[in-house]
């Protein structure tokens, strides 16, 4: 990929989207954007309390990366968003033609273990389930890459690069 695009992290809760987000923004030279600080506060205190986001609760926030996305056309930039559903990525693509995502995929032993290691986060890891059971992964007409989360963040973020770096240039 030799066209700056705009990257979304996506994934389940735990895979990693903040560090591997700040990472892979740092190879390719582009900003980075936490997903998170975009949701509304009625979203993180849903969450915060162990309730699962409805579709409606999750549309502002989807329309708001869509809006950073959009404003990065052209310049490039890394987003997180868990994006569970084609659904919600149809909603980033549409505010965002030529948005690329890189899936972040592992069993979920390891990411619960993970989960269970971070401090100060608004998501409990009793809502892994729910984020397991909606998600939706890419499909292959998707503009993306799965990438799984084995390893150091290093590791990880630099088999995103590389697998970016595979992806065709997306025709005008």
């Amino acid at each position: 990929m030799n066209t700056p695009h705009v990257v979304v992290v996506m994934g389940v809760s735990g895979t990693g989207k903040t560090t591997i987000g700040h990472l892979l923004a740092a190879r390719l030279g582009v900003p980075y954007a936490e997903g998170d600080d975009l949701h509304p506060p009625a979203n993180i205190a849903k969450m915060s309390a162990g309730t699962p986001l409805t579709d409606d609760d999750r549309w502002p926030w989807l329309d708001a990366i869509g809006d950073w996305a959009h404003g990065r056309a052209g310049l490039g930039g890394v987003v997180s968003c868990s994006a569970l559903k084609r659904s919600y990525r149809d909603r980033l693509r549409a505010a965002a033609p030529g948005v690329v995502f890189v899936h972040l995929t592992g069993d979920r032993a390891l990411v619960e273990g993970r989960m269970s290691h971070r401090q100060g986060h608004f998501m409990p890891a009793a809502l892994l389930d729910s984020q397991f059971a909606t998600l939706q992964p890419l499909e292959p007409d998707e503009a993306g890459v799965a990438v799984d989360v084995t390893g150091s963040p290093e590791e990880i973020s630099g088999r995103a690069a590389a697998a970016l770096d595979a992806l065709p240039e997306p025709t005008p």
